[in-house]
């Protein structure tokens, strides 16, 4: 026992230190942060029709024996000579965009993601589609609220769009899936919770109780209702709630207008569900992966990746790195405590 006493005790010196280095590095990627905004990104687009069709011919040539890769390479070569002279464009293939979104709290990923979608606006064609890889577990009002209106840019613009969500879509994320044309899901995927939530904290007591005064001077009886700093009143916290659920109404007309078969008021309880219960709610439209969506994709589309990328200067990186580092120390940590808690 007392080496375990020992072990976890190295694991906590080892955790502090990390996180003091994270904590250095997260001050110099901040201030780095500050010209982000005025840092450019760069488009990628990726072919993974042509990725997928090398990786076919790579296997096929380790499986085959002798014989049959010489009749395979002959009749591959007859293929790509014949496809080559295909210049009719009743042999073009329609194109599919696939595009990520794997969004935070804050929703900030809405800024290249809106980059996504203006490029894609501006290449599509008739027949053209859209598959978004949708993660998030929702988060403020407004930064999902446009990220919504992105979707709904390509709806106007003809495009078809389908939403897949393999892990979760909830409350904000779930106001982004609801606007494609159709949502599938994995089987296990967290769907719904469609609801507002708000919480401050409070520290007006702690602060009367070191005798400090906080000063608050608003122009308009409802220009701030609640405040962490400053001592909250009745009425504050009564308009607080009013606009809550004003919210509220405005999510679920938002999730009835794109969702019309929904019966709203059984599902907008703050609930969540996996994707199988959530389809009998018709909150999905199918149960399958995004995996097997764009392996089906294929045989019909040219697919290919769309990704816009900011480029990270090295306090930023050197963040991330440290970060990571971090999450994997206390991942490890927590296996060690649950293991030896028996």
């Amino acid at each position: 026992m007392e080496f375990l006493y020992e072990y976890g005790l190295f694991f906590a010196k080892t955790a502090t230190f990390v996180l003091a280095a994270v904590i250095i590095l997260g001050l110099i990627a901040g201030s780095a942060m500050k010209g982000k905004a005025t840092r450019k990104g760069e488009l990628h687009i990726e072919n993974l029709t042509e990725e997928k069709e090398q990786e076919h011919e790579d296997i096929q040539r380790l499986l085959l024996d002798k014989d049959e890769l010489k009749a395979y390479e002959k009749q591959l070569k007859k293929d790509k000579k014949q496809n080559k002279h295909k210049t009719d464009d009743t042999d073009k293939k329609s194109r599919m965009f696939i595009l990520d979104f794997n969004g935070g709290v804050d929703a900030n990923e809405v800024e290249t993601f809106r980059e996504e979608v203006s490029t894609v606006i501006t290449i599509a064609e008739k027949g053209d589609e859209v598959l978004l890889n949708l993660e998030s577990p929702g988060g403020v009002v407004h930064g999902y609220g446009l990220a919504a209106s992105q979707i709904d840019r390509l709806k106007q613009a003809g495009i078809k769009t389908t939403a897949s969500v393999d892990k979760v879509a909830a409350s904000g994320g779930y106001m982004m899936a609801c606007v494609a044309d159709k949502i599938i899901a994995a089987p296990f995927a967290i769907i719904g919770s469609i609801g507002v939530v708000a919480q401050l904290p409070n520290i007006n007591r702690l602060l009367k109780r070191f005798d400090v005064d906080i000063e608050q001077h608003t122009a308009g009886n409802f220009k701030r209702t609640l405040t962490v700093l400053g001592e909250n009143t009745d009425e504050g916290r009564e308009k607080f709630k009013q606009e809550l659920a004003e919210t509220n109404v405005l999510f679920k007309g938002f999730v009835s207008q794109h969702r019309p078969n929904v019966d709203i008021d059984a599902v907008a309880t703050g609930e969540h569900w996996y994707a199988t219960q959530a389809m009998e709610k018709n909150l999905v439209d199918e149960i399958q992966t995004s995996d097997d969506f764009v392996l089906q994709s294929l045989s019909k589309f040219q697919v290919f990746k769309v990704e816009y990328k900011i480029k990270q200067n090295m306090a930023e990186k050197l963040g991330l790195v440290a970060a990571d580092g971090l999450s994997k120390v206390l991942g490890k940590m927590s296996t060690w405590s649950l293991t030896n808690s028996k």
